[in-house]
């Protein structure tokens, strides 16, 4: 299983996890920060990898998992 630790992109931030949810859902973009640099990310390239992400919200004091969705 792989797991990117992300944060909202756009300087975005939310205050509760179905806010974080719905633009997920959207398919509004992340920033996913991995080792060696950060990308942005989104549902759509999430589900088509099979990547679990952990999203940082409330300043970075909160976090959400989201699996990816079987189609």
């Amino acid at each position: 299983m792989k797991l990117y630790e992300c944060t909202p992109a756009m300087g975005r931030d939310y205050r509760s996890a179905a806010a974080v949810r719905t633009d997920w859902n959207a398919n509004k973009d992340f920033i996913a920060h991995t080792a060696f640099q950060s990308t942005y990310i989104n549902k759509q390239d999430a589900d088509r990898h099979g990547v679990t992400v952990q999203i940082y919200y409330a300043n970075r004091r909160k976090a959400i998992v989201i699996a990816p969705t079987k189609d």
